[in-house]
């Protein structure tokens, strides 16, 4: 999965999602050179979720719809 800037410039390509003990790692690359091993712990995941709105979830639900067409 790949994350761009608003000016369409590669910032972060996550290769892997993995479940720990302590959390969630997300691994991959910043800016397609800088490796990266992040950590979600469970405070976070509860504190993102009160970003997520109906909104966002139809927003997902539209792209996902996109590109099945």
């Amino acid at each position: 999965m790949k994350l761009y800037s608003p000016d369409k410039s590669l910032l972060i390509e996550v290769r892997a999602i993995k479940p720990t003990d302590d959390g969630i790692i997300v691994e991959g690359k910043i800016m397609g050179s800088m490796p990266m091993k992040a950590v979600l712990k469970p405070e976070e995941l509860r504190a993102g979720l009160k970003l997520v709105s109906l909104r966002l979830v139809l927003k997902v639900l539209k792209m996902l719809m996109k590109g099945r067409r």
